[in-house]
């Protein structure tokens, strides 16, 4: 489904000069690009709304114990104020800054039943080299000593160097073979991609030994775990872009879901050295989804009451990483955005916020939700073709 853009019902919309295409603003200043959807739709939404408010629940009691333990309203106030004044002065260069050189090491795993015509898969690891910014945080966020190793799957074709995309999670979604399936990496190491599987920090094999679930660890301390979290995951991946650069690989794309296609969208606000970017169901904007993640966003503002923020400085502090926060690195048409409208976990504006900031670039709208893709095959070829027609790969 692509996108047709629907008239707007405000009565004092006008057009914006400026935006590419004669495209016009509402009155709210966002732009009205989500296509009307049908019942059907609507009752895909059902299945996210009940998948939301589990997954929200999780996130509330991993966090928790560390607020009965660890509770101070200062400590959180503090690192809040510290992470708005990043977002208010920082730079790319001084809040992303390029990672140091770091050894890389790979070992060769036999092929697992769920990639058996792959020609090779190694298993990447490397110590991290992030170091914390917040100054009060670092010695608590690096006691994580599992966390500190990242790690990757990498599927190489016997001919390589090949393009090469790398796959970016979403929150609790670390197990390879669920990545291989929903992605349907298959597909694209047939059409001639090599895929680098990442994993992201405090999930998998990062997350602490008696962790409740894969990716708990985001949430243990506040604002300022997830994040630290967020700027690692960053400096993760593009340690994982200069491994595959220095290995000889020409072009380098990445993708993602969800929590992984809000990395996704920031690599490409970061990392100049990606051909392409492709976020799928993305989150953009954090602050925006907690008055609909229930019950772990009224318990976030119940937080915020008792350590006295304000709406402002929490709403800085968590957009200092937001994908929003920056211009796109990649030309407009080397970035391409999928969206579900029934979507009611990253619901469809954070998708359309993102096309907004980014001037408008090729986008897809598929009639399912965040976790029944309906319609995958369809927006699998338009990837296809934009793969070719961006000289990724021959597609």
């Amino acid at each position: 489904m692509n996108l047709k853009l629907s008239k707007s019902s405000v009565p004092d919309e006008e057009p914006d000069p400026e935006y590419p295409q004669g495209r016009r603003r509402d009155r709210d200043g966002y732009l009205d690009a989500i296509p009307s959807s049908g019942i059907g739709v609507l009752a895909v939404a059902l299945l996210d709304i009940e998948l939301r408010t589990a997954l929200s629940s999780l996130i509330a009691v991993s966090a928790i114990p560390s607020a009965l333990r660890d509770y101070a309203p200062s400590r959180d106030h503090d690192a809040a104020a510290f992470y708005a004044e990043m977002h208010a002065t920082g730079t790319i260069e001084t809040i992303f800054p390029a990672p140091p050189p770091v050894e890389v090491h790979a070992s060769k795993i036999g092929r697992p039943r769920w990639a058996p015509k792959v020609d090779s898969i190694e298993m990447l690891s490397f110590k991290s080299p992030y170091t914390v910014h917040h100054p009060q945080t670092r010695a608590s966020y690096e006691a994580h000593t599992r966390n500190s190793i990242a790690r990757a799957m990498h599927w190489r074709h016997a001919d390589g160097p090949r393009p090469t995309i790398i796959v970016v999670h979403g929150f609790t979604g670390s197990p390879f073979w669920f990545n291989s399936n929903f992605f349907s990496l298959p597909w694209f190491y047939a059409h001639g991609c090599d895929v680098l599987l990442a994993v992201l920090p405090f999930h998998g094999k990062r997350n602490d030994r008696w962790g409740p679930y894969s990716g708990s660890g985001l949430f243990g301390g506040g604002v300022a775990y997830l994040n630290e979290a967020m700027f690692q995951s960053i400096c993760d991946l593009r340690v994982m872009v200069d491994y595959l650069e220095q290995s000889g690989v020409e072009h380098v794309g990445i993708t993602g879901l969800s929590l992984g296609g809000y990395l996704t969208a920031l690599m490409a606000d970061v990392e100049p050295r990606l051909h392409v970017a492709i976020p799928n169901s993305a989150v953009t904007h954090f602050p925006s989804l907690l008055d609909s993640w229930f019950p772990a966003g009224h318990l976030a503002k119940a937080g915020l009451r008792l350590s006295k923020h304000d709406d402002d400085t929490l709403s800085a502090a968590m957009s200092v990483h937001s994908p929003l926060s920056y211009p796109a690195l990649l030309p407009r048409d080397r970035l391409f955005i999928i969206g579900g409208l029934a979507d009611r976990l990253a619901p469809p504006d954070q998708s359309a916020r993102l096309w907004e900031h980014w001037g408008a670039p090729q986008i897809h709208w598929f009639p399912g939700s965040h976790i029944l893709h309906v319609g995958r095959a369809s927006y699998l070829r338009e990837v296809g073709h934009f793969l070719r027609d961006t000289g990724f790969s021959p597609g």
